[in-house]
């Protein structure tokens, strides 16, 4: 337990009540903005249960930690913490490289009705009100 007690306190120096985040984005990522794989929103992502041999940030633990039990799309482990899709990228490429985490593309779907167009775009408004 005392892994989890020491990132609790790593997590608190990065947030302020009053200001929110004080690492900027691009800070996150180490000023990278490509990750070193390619990842789909809907690219699915699961812990292995291995940890990195280094500490790579709070936010690689955030996402670790969400996709420990079960698979969660790229999407919205960005939504979770908070960060563009970009830097979740870069951030999920970093943990794929240090064998912590696995991805899974999405399988392509047929489907047997027409999609309205309609729902398209009021699904299409919700994504990007939330991210």
């Amino acid at each position: 337990m005392r892994g989890s007690e020491d990132a609790d306190a790593r997590d608190g120096m990065w947030l302020d009540d009053e200001a929110g985040r004080l690492v900027r984005p691009y800070t996150v990522s180490g000023g990278r903005t490509r990750p070193s794989a390619h990842f789909d929103l809907l690219t699915l992502v699961m812990a292995t249960g291995s940890r990195p041999k280094i500490y790579l940030g709070p936010d690689h633990d955030q996402i670790l930690d969400l996709c420990h039990a079960n698979p969660v799309s790229v999407a919205e482990l960005a939504a979770h913490i908070g960060q563009p899709a970009v830097i979740t990228k870069v951030l999920i490429s970093d943990l794929a490289e240090h064998k912590a985490l696995i991805t899974r593309a999405p399988h392509a779907i047929e489907a047997a009705i027409p999609t309205d167009r309609e729902t398209l775009e009021a699904v299409l408004r919700g994504l990007r009100k939330r991210l």
